[in-house]
């Protein structure tokens, strides 16, 4: 799941006011009071698995208090606004993704290794972090533009993070511009990926679209590697 890593002051705990007296059964913490950094946390788990799900417009800060059991006020003690909440999963999801990719090209023996690790670990999060992909290639954008620009930086940020992996024989403008390409290849396939998934679901089909299983990462990142691998090799150095 995502976490945040932020510091929370001792004036930040969860005294357990009766703005906190709903928390559901279901829940592991049932029963005893949450600290801050766990309330946090949830509320967090929440609110991406209720904006992947309704999208950004469709899901309030009303909804997402129902969901965690809490009141709205209390929710306000830990995030200013939806808008905040929101962007501030943006930026962790991207942490995610971005980690996820270095942690797995940076003991590739080579650069094949490195495209195929690389893929690996992105379709590996796609596959069992649904969830995050579909806040970033949700069924609607946000309709706003400073947070359709934040989603832009999160792909400008995963690029940049993949431009170093590509031969270091070309310029990096051109290392950038190919780096953005790769991508928007892995983009695509995702969507393409969770729409199909979502469309089938219940109806197994062959193959990974539409499968969930531990196989379905492994076969969209080795299609994907094979792909790129093939262009990248081809590139033509000005």
């Amino acid at each position: 799941m995502v976490r945040m890593t932020a510091a929370l002051t001792s004036t930040e705990v969860d005294a357990g006011s009766p703005d906190d007296r709903r928390v559901r059964s279901s829940s592991p913490t049932a029963g005893r009071r949450l600290s801050a950094e766990e309330r946090r946390s949830q509320l967090f788990d929440v609110a991406l698995r209720l904006f992947s799900e309704r999208g950004y417009a469709a899901t309030t800060m009303d909804d997402i208090a129902e969901a965690a059991g809490v009141t709205k006020p209390l929710v306000y003690q830990h995030f200013d606004s939806k808008r905040a909440l929101y962007l501030e999963l943006l930026t962790a999801v991207s942490h995610e993704v971005i980690t996820a990719i270095g942690e797995a090209t940076a003991a590739a023996e080579g650069p094949r290794q490195q495209v195929e690790r690389g893929f690996a670990a992105y379709f590996g999060l796609v596959v069992n972090r649904t969830e995050a992909f579909q806040l970033l290639y949700g069924r609607d954008a946000p309709g706003d533009p400073e947070l359709n620009e934040a989603l832009h930086r999160v792909e400008g940020a995963i690029a940049e993070a993949i431009e170093p992996l590509i031969d270091a024989g070309l310029d990096p403008g051109h290392r950038l511009l190919l780096a953005y390409a790769v991508v928007g290849m892995a983009e695509g396939a995702s969507r393409h990926w969770m729409a199909e998934t979502e469309r089938d679901r219940g109806e197994p089909t062959p193959g990974p679209v539409g499968d969930t299983g531990p196989g379905a990462a492994a076969i969209l990142a080795s299609r994907l590697a094979d792909l790129a691998w093939a262009g990248l090799r081809q590139v033509h150095r000005d």
